[in-house]
């Protein structure tokens, strides 16, 4: 898959930061142990700095969302509100059925399932809200099983 479709936007000069991969994102929670527990429970992540954190010797836990990607659960960091944090973030995820996954009760919804352009192309995806209120956009690149354009 390419993510460039768009050769003319391609810098002619090196730019002054060269991006190499995604590392984290801190979502503002109200509650570290509860956001931990989902995050285990929904799709199995690792965590990171539990212990610790329980000790006082971390600031925040993590979960892993891949080697070398995590998202921080932030407690201390002032928060404007449910849902007001981020807008979203996207994780991709193993091929599945996103309106059967939608219709399961395992997630609170916010929309979808849709098929629309991501960053690796078109593709299924499902919104859905965290125990905050964050929205978490689930992706996945297998084949669609919804019909429409983009």
């Amino acid at each position: 898959m390419s993510l460039v479709d768009e050769p003319n936007l391609l810098p002619t000069v090196r730019p002054p930061i060269v991006t190499v991969a995604f590392d984290h994102i801190v979502l503002a929670v109200a509650d570290p142990e509860r956001s931990v527990r989902w995050w285990v429970e929904k799709f199995g992540m690792r965590t990171h700095r539990l212990e610790q954190w329980r000790e006082g010797r971390a600031p925040f836990p993590s979960v892993e969302v891949a080697p070398g990607v995590i998202i921080d659960l932030d407690a201390r960091t002032p928060r404007s509100g449910p849902g007001r944090n981020v807008n979203h973030f996207c994780l991709v995820i193993e091929p599945c059925d996103l309106a059967e996954l939608a219709a399961s009760g395992t997630f609170d919804v916010v929309g979808g399932p849709f098929h629309r352009y991501g960053a690796y192309g078109n593709s299924d995806l499902l919104y859905i809200r965290d125990p905050d209120g964050n929205v978490v956009e689930l992706r996945h690149y297998g084949p669609s099983q919804l019909d429409g354009p983009c």
